[in-house]
């Protein structure tokens, strides 16, 4: 079964969407801005993604360029109103496998992704981020620490990928809150000092120079220099 990432803004549409990928036996997430579309499909394993042009936070093109230049070679489906010639190029240039310009037909959506799911994705299948001594899997979750492995929750994931991503940032504890947790709002508990705790004895064992440290009165930052 497919699990595809729906990347749009306009909620009626999303429903549409959702509810016809539903119809048709395949799973999706739904994201309704760019920064969080982005922060999911650069974390979780996804078939294909659904990717809207206009999008409130950050642009469907800026998207698939970061995308890109991250070696994520997940096949993605631009769907937009711009629908003219130099638009689709835009979009396909910008690493898009397919466009498809609205209004359009659901039947027809699902079609496309059923073909770009179908195509072989190479060595994307392989994909992997590389940071000092860390590997990440972004597609089978394995991660390693000069070799050593280390077994990391699906949360935990998400929060190790994202502090790999802004290497070097020190990240606060709403912006956690927002990319990992998809929360607008701080919760007032230790939710992440509790998960960054559990990460950081993972990644950091007996004798290794430490990855993950905190900033007083800031955040934490992920240094693999």
């Amino acid at each position: 079964m497919s699990h595809i990432l729906v990347i749009e803004d306009h909620q009626q549409t999303a429903d549409e969407i959702l509810d016809c990928l539903t119809a048709a036996g395949l799973t999706a997430v739904h994201c309704a801005n760019g920064p969080s579309g982005l922060s999911l499909a650069q974390t979780d394993p996804f078939d294909a993604i659904t990717l809207d042009r206009l999008l409130p936070g950050l642009d469907g093109l800026q998207i698939l360029e970061q995308l890109r230049r991250a070696g994520i070679t997940t096949p993605v489906l631009v769907v937009s109103a711009l629908g003219e010639v130099d638009d689709r190029v835009r979009g396909l240039r910008a690493g898009g496998d397919d466009y498809l310009t609205k209004p359009f037909a659901l039947v027809e959506m699902v079609a496309r992704l059923e073909a770009l799911t179908r195509r072989p994705t190479g060595e994307g299948k392989n994909a992997m981020l590389s940071i000092g001594p860390l590997r990440i899997g972004l597609l089978d979750r394995r991660v390693t620490r000069d070799g050593r492995v280390i077994d990391v929750t699906q949360r935990e994931f998400r929060l190790l990928h994202y502090f790999a991503r802004h290497a070097g940032q020190v990240l606060t504890r709403s912006m956690l809150y927002e990319a990992v947790w998809d929360y607008k709002f701080d919760p007032g508990t230790n939710l992440i000092d509790v998960h960054i705790g559990r990460l950081r004895r993972k990644v950091d064992g007996e004798g290794e120079k430490p990855l993950l440290s905190t900033v007083r009165g800031a955040g934490w930052m992920f240094d693999a220099s």
